[in-house]
């Protein structure tokens, strides 16, 4: 299996596919095995460049606390080992905090953003709160939480139907260490506001995000859609969160479909 070292740690990534270079970066308690019913089709027109982010699945931790920067910077090692220039990034949930924070610290490496089922804007106080609260409850029992807080992530409508992948994405979570949980929770809450980025990136930025998505509300996508000519996006009338998971057609084909034309 790859890896790269980066912050006496191993970083781990695979690279499939030819073309264009994209880079799938998963959310919190998640691991590249968040796309793996979409990585071989978009394998076929691109070079598909799939990363655990520090802390998570095959990747190990480097500290206490996981940056967005300091994990932005694990995936610009990955692609340095690989000497890829230049992509287009797709980040879900807290990978869309990491690929905002390449997108700054790199522009030039950056052809396009996707923010799948995230946000350029910052955690509120009350989400700060939340996240303390969080790894209180992490310190006790880190299993306790991923049992209890994952199926939140999803529909209600879902939790019944997709019981099956359910178990399977919270299985996965189930490998996240206490310190990789804790360490991302604390990056997460101290990431700045990237709403700027979307005004004058010299990349285009996409949303693709649900109506009922219980984590970033759908009213501040809608917002941030509008901030420049630069944003664009779609909102999905079925998904929660995981959208990958809750409807996955409709997903791969805006990605697809971003990754045709979100190109400067």
């Amino acid at each position: 299996m790859p890896y790269t070292d980066y912050k006496k740690a191993k970083i781990h990534y695979t690279d499939s596919g030819k073309g264009r270079a994209v880079v799938l970066l998963h959310g919190f308690l998640e691991s590249s095995n968040m796309w793996e019913a979409f990585t071989p089709a978009l394998s076929k027109k691109y070079r598909i460049i799939n990363i655990d982010l520090p802390g998570h699945g095959k990747s190990e931790c480097f500290g206490y606390v996981h940056t967005m920067d300091e994990m932005a910077g694990s995936v610009k090692a990955v692609l340095a080992q690989l000497k890829i220039r230049k992509v287009s990034l797709v980040g879900h949930s807290m990978g869309g905090y990491v690929a905002l924070a390449f997108g700054d610290l790199f522009p030039d490496n950056v052809k396009s953003i996707c923010l799948f089922f995230s946000t350029s804007r910052a955690d509120s106080t009350i989400k700060k709160k939340g996240r303390n609260q969080a790894i209180e409850v992490v310190k006790k029992s880190h299993k306790s939480f991923i049992r209890i807080a994952f199926p939140m992530l999803f529909r209600s409508k879902f939790r019944s139907t997709l019981k099956t992948e359910i178990k399977n994405a919270k299985n996965d979570a189930l490998l996240t260490s206490k310190q990789g949980i804790i360490a991302a929770l604390e990056g997460m809450k101290r990431r700045p506001s990237r709403e700027m980025i979307l005004k004058f990136a010299p990349y285009s930025i996409h949303f693709i995000s649900g109506v009922r998505d219980p984590v970033i509300p759908v009213d501040t996508v809608r917002a941030q859609m509008k901030i420049s000519q630069n944003v664009s996006g779609v909102i999905l009338k079925e998904p929660g969160h995981m959208g990958h998971i809750e409807a996955q057609k409709e997903c791969l084909a805006e990605l697809n479909l971003f990754l045709i034309i979100g190109v400067n």
